[in-house]
């Protein structure tokens, strides 16, 4: 009996999705094509991260050495592009994340991503409101927070006089997500928005290059004792000069920050039932809006270190105020007025229609309480959700500061990415799934049991097209090697006797290594699905694996503190997970 009840219990935390299954679609009654989806993406990619992050970044984490951070970071966006690219050609529907974990690896994992992917959303929504009163208050020259410091603090207590403003922007906000825009009307704003902001964002760069100097990007340690700095400022410690200042770390630590900047393309895979031809103008879409927005950063980026040595940058300061420092104060206006309109417009897609689709989703597979998905199907219920998810906004405020919410946005969408990676690894080696439910699951399982596995099977496979047998192998040796590239990244990074020529380290380094070039050759010999894709993630399976590898390696340059509230999420999570929805679910 307590075998068979824990076979039902892994059971259900393995049982995938149905591809025949009705799942659920968001259309708009608007046809895209790929340039539509490529402004979609870059619209939503190029956000409020490009406005303060890099001068947060390169004033006291990466110096000049900030277009190495972004391009490590775009690197890594483009590989969990094309694993999306893929999956969007696999699976033609309006998904995310969440789907394509389900219909791979199981409900648990499913649950995982998409409890993640909400953290992701409120830490986003956060992240908007305070550049959105930041540039505000810039524009207003800091007098309104003045003026409300001030005539309140001396009433109220000093933190609810220090965030007041924080909730008169939630409160625009809920009145912007109120009202009733028809979606092509504002989709047409959208898109004029979003040129304006890349003509903004052209001309930031055009001007660094005109009024730039390099020696800002081989700065020393006299230049800092001439601006009478002495190695330290009110920002801490000044590095040791030169393009990379704050050293090797620095850069990693930047580039796990600098992440964030390119989280907004995966909302075009939320557009399939909406596109022309969506095998091929999907993944063109995600493609190319990513290497639009890294040629943007990489831009903005080299332009701002040098029109502006790097320690001169204030943490917490806007991108137009490069322009005060050249004496340019006509271009400080214009340019903080177009990112001050291009978050407003932006809002509709960063505030609450992300959270409410992946609740409503959860919610419709019984995962969550059922009354959430009411939240899309109601004015009422709509209105209500915003005000709560505007309140929850609101009390995180006095909680998290901004570097937090960064982090904490990062954290959970990178094991989103590293999850669909691994599903594309494993996906690609399955048989066919189509038009099968539990009973071909079952087959399946029997199937497999009736094949025999041998240590010549595992690199010289019987059969030229996937097997059960080879779909388990490759699952369980793709599990392993998540593990193994997890205590590689964690050696990595925290064994400090590494970089000293220590032998304890280095021999645990190249065990690893062997493991998983081992267990990557066993998967590699595995026959791959012959299934016709409009487009395939290539050189499987190398590439999920660099992506998987690098997506933990930023994980790990995260703080404590950053993991500590990132597991209390999660608990928070598996309680209601193992309490409710386990029973709940589709198999419930």
């Amino acid at each position: 009996m307590l075998c068979q009840a824990l076979r039902r219990f892994g059971q259900k935390l393995v049982y995938r999705h149905p591809l025949e299954k009705k799942v659920v679609e968001f259309e708009f009654g608007r046809r895209l094509h790929t340039l539509d989806l490529v402004a979609l993406g870059v619209g939503r990619t190029v956000g409020v991260g490009v406005y303060f992050l890099a001068n947060e970044v390169a004033s006291n984490q990466a110096g000049p050495s900030i277009l190495i951070c972004f391009l490590v970071a775009g690197l890594t966006s483009l590989l969990a592009g094309l694993c999306y690219a893929e999956f969007s050609a696999r699976v033609p529907h309006s998904g995310s994340a969440y789907l394509y974990t389900y219909v791979t690896v199981g409900e648990l994992w499913a649950f995982i991503t998409g409890w993640n992917l909400i953290l992701s959303f409120v830490a986003d929504a956060l992240i908007v409101v305070q550049a959105w009163l930041l540039t505000f208050e810039n524009l207003t020259g800091n007098q309104i927070s003045d003026i409300l410091h001030e005539s309140i603090s001396q009433h109220v207590p000093q933190v609810l006089a220090d965030n007041l403003g924080y909730f008169v922007v939630v409160l625009l906000l809920l009145l912007t997500e109120i009202q009733n825009l028809r979606y092509q009307e504002y989709y047409i704003v959208f898109k004029l928005f979003t040129l304006i902001k890349l003509l903004v964002l052209g001309f930031v760069i055009i001007s660094g290059f005109i009024k730039g100097d390099l020696h800002n990007w081989k700065l020393t340690e006299e230049d800092y004792i001439q601006d009478g700095l002495n190695g330290t400022s009110s920002l801490g410690p000044l590095g040791s000069g030169g393009f990379v200042p704050f050293g090797f770390q620095g850069i990693l630590r930047g580039s796990a920050t600098c992440f964030y900047t390119f989280i907004g393309f995966s909302i075009i895979v939320t557009r399939v039932k909406e596109s022309h031809n969506p095998q091929r103008s999907i993944p063109v879409g995600i493609v190319v809006s990513l290497l639009i927005c890294f040629f943007v950063y990489f831009g903005v980026s080299a332009a701002l270190t040098l029109m502006v040595p790097y320690y001169r940058l204030r943490p917490g300061s806007t991108l137009p105020e490069i322009f005060l420092h050249i004496g340019w104060a006509p271009a400080y206006y214009v340019v903080a007025f177009a990112i001050y309109c291009s978050i407003f417009v932006g809002i509709y897609w960063g505030f609450m229609f992300p959270i409410r689709r992946v609740i409503y989703m959860m919610a419709k597979d019984r995962l969550l309480f059922p009354f959430l998905a009411r939240i899309r199907t109601g004015t009422y219920a709509r209105i209500m959700s915003t005000v709560i998810f505007g309140i929850i906004a609101a009390i995180m405020v006095f909680f998290f500061v901004l570097t937090d919410l960064l982090d904490l946005r990062s954290t959970g969408t990178l094991i989103s990415y590293s999850l669909v990676a691994f599903c594309v690894l494993i996906i690609r080696y399955q048989p066919e799934r189509k038009n099968r439910g539990n009973e071909a699951q079952g087959q399946e399982e029997n199937g497999s049991a009736a094949e025999k596995l041998t240590l010549r099977g595992l690199f010289f496979p019987g059969s030229p097209t996937p097997t059960p047998l080879s779909g388990r192998v490759v699952y369980v040796c793709s599990s392993l090697l998540a593990l193994l590239l997890t205590l590689l990244c964690l050696v990595l990074a925290h064994w400090p006797g590494l970089l000293s020529g220590d032998p304890g380290p280095i021999t645990v380094v190249v065990l690893l290594l062997v493991l998983i070039t081992g267990i990557t050759g066993v998967i590699w010999r595995q026959p791959q699905s012959s299934t016709p894709l409009p487009f395939k993630v290539p050189a499987l399976p190398l590439l999920p694996l660099l992506s998987i590898f690098v997506n933990v390696y930023l994980m790990m340059q995260m703080t404590a503190a950053t993991w500590a509230q990132f597991g209390v999420w999660m608990l928070l999570g598996f309680a209601i997970y193992f309490s409710y929805a386990i029973q709940q679910g589709l198999v419930g």
